[in-house]
């Protein structure tokens, strides 16, 4: 039998843990499933579980044709430094999903290298790394850029390495694994985009 609870944009923010802004973000770029009812929006958690899991899995999951093809504006900047290429491939993929423009390394030393040769808008940066670690990163990208927004993810989170992302000042800190809606909910903060 198929599911044929349909959620308001109201009840879609508090099952996907985004902002408002990243629901029509992703509304407008034909990224999420959703059906036009007037002037508001309806979703049908059915639909909205397949669209997960294939963001999960990787794939595309087609949208209903009502949704607009683009997104109107240019996306914010955001670089990704992990060494575990799953990681950088989730991150990637989730945050061109809502239109943000995205690029990873797989180490500090190359994170490094682009925060010196480009602007961005927000680092996330993996905690260990081989050669240059997340806090050494931070540190170097405070000298560079003393107000570009960080946000740490790990799988080995410790109270000791959160109290120095805390004294670093990152405004993020997300322990492996996290699940979609938590990365964007993250961003979104990260950037000013929450309400």
């Amino acid at each position: 039998m198929i599911d044929e609870t349909f959620l308001t944009t109201e009840e879609v923010l508090e099952y996907l843990q985004v902002n408002l802004r990243t629901v029509y973000r992703l509304i407008k770029a034909g990224r999420i499933p959703a059906i036009r009812v007037g002037r508001q929006w309806r979703f049908r958690r059915a639909d909205l579980d397949a669209w997960l899991d294939g963001q999960r899995r990787g794939a595309r999951v087609p949208v209903p044709s009502t949704a607009p093809t683009r997104l109107d504006g240019a996306g914010r900047r955001v670089l990704v430094v992990d060494d575990e290429e799953s990681i950088r491939e989730l991150l990637t993929k989730t945050l061109a999903m809502a239109e943000y423009e995205t690029q990873s390394v797989p180490d500090g030393r190359a994170g490094l290298d682009l925060l010196r040769r480009e602007a961005w808008d927000l680092l996330i940066a993996d905690l260990r790394m081989p050669e240059m670690d997340g806090l050494s990163l931070i540190r170097e990208a405070r000298r560079l850029h003393p107000r570009l927004p960080v946000i740490i993810v790990t799988g080995y989170s410790t109270e000791s390495t959160a109290i120095q992302a805390a004294n670093l000042g990152v405004v993020g800190y997300l322990v492996k694994p996290f699940r979609i809606p938590h990365i964007l909910g993250a961003v979104a903060r990260a950037l000013g985009e929450q309400d």
